[in-house]
């Protein structure tokens, strides 16, 4: 049975994993085919196009992977639902856009797998407060 070597955390855009940097860097001294684990990865997030994807590479002894795709970045989730650019440099001195509840509420809905918390109004609480300070006003 093989046995776990490493375990590899990275951001890469839904659908567009490429053998090349910074993909490539990281997993190619890991020994896996490149090509198997770009192919595979681009397969599972071609529906999410557009999207940064955090995705968790288990890889074993053998030079066999297994990967785990998470939801989007929470900031990432308040520019793309609130129309925003980017976050305030200022953090929550500086207001950058707007956010309503609906929308928090839905950011909070995606994110619910991945957050340590088990009711949607929690994960709207953690939400808001990473829009906080992001600059992002949310208004009630």
């Amino acid at each position: 049975m093989a046995q776990v070597v490493k375990t590899i955390k990275l951001q890469i855009p839904a659908g567009k994993a490429t053998p090349a940097p910074p993909v490539g860097t990281v997993l190619g001294p890991a020994g896996i085919n490149l090509q198997e684990f770009c192919t595979k990865y681009n397969d599972a997030t071609k529906d999410k196009m557009g999207d940064i994807l955090p995705v968790e590479i288990t890889i074993m002894d053998d030079r066999t992977f297994t990967f785990v795709i998470k939801t989007p970045p929470t900031p990432f989730l308040i520019k793309k639902v609130g129309n925003i650019k980017k976050g305030s440099t200022k953090g929550k001195n500086e207001k950058v856009g707007k956010l309503t509840k609906a929308q928090v509420r839905e950011i909070a809905e995606i994110k619910l797998p991945d957050l340590n918390c088990y009711t949607v109004e929690d994960a709207m609480k953690i939400v808001e407060g990473t829009a906080i300070n992001m600059g992002v006003e949310v208004e009630e």
